[in-house]
């Protein structure tokens, strides 16, 4: 029983941080041709130093399980943006009052916002064609997160996030 609880515990709360993830790709774009890339050479992630790190780790680890090479001639540029923002609240509570006389009603009601408000984080990677400068393939994760989780915590969410995205590429025709 303890063990079904812990499950069922677990599923919960990994349904909280659920990571969303969005793409879109050019349908002309023949993907076998894309067999090396690297990352832009003035590229702002908007992450800190340490989290750009680790986010640039996870996403040469999903490149290589994918069969791409890092290359210093490469096929396609990645360029990666993040942006952090606090999510509007979802929880509120009604509170309403309201009368009737006679034949005359009327009625107020307001919603009070419940819980914390918690912050977002999006990440949208870019995948340039070195040869003709356009973009070929975006894929874009957003997740909740917390600014004072420890480093394994960070490193572990966004490897969750890159794992997740990188999921849809290359792209099923």
């Amino acid at each position: 029983m303890k063990n079904v609880f812990t499950f069922v515990l677990v599923l919960f709360l990994a349904s909280c941080n659920a990571i969303r993830v969005n793409y879109d790709y050019d349908k002309n774009t023949d993907f076998t041709n894309y067999s090396t890339y690297n990352y832009y050479p003035d590229m702002d992630t908007g992450l800190s130093e340490l989290d750009a790190k680790r986010l640039l780790d996870a996403v040469n680890s999903e490149m290589q399980l994918k069969g791409i090479r890092f290359s210093e001639d490469p096929d396609f540029f990645i360029n990666i943006e993040s942006n952090s923002f606090q999510a509007p609240r979802s929880n509120t509570v009604g509170v309403g009052v309201g009368g009737t006389g006679r034949s005359v009603g009327g009625g107020v009601s307001v919603g009070i916002p419940v819980g914390q408000p918690k912050m977002e984080r999006e990440i949208r990677f870019d995948f340039v064609d070195t040869k003709k400068d356009e973009l070929f393939w975006q894929g874009q994760g957003q997740s909740t997160f917390k600014e004072n989780i420890s480093p394994e915590e960070r490193e572990e969410k966004l490897r969750a996030l890159a794992a997740k995205v990188f999921s849809k590429y290359p792209p099923k025709k």
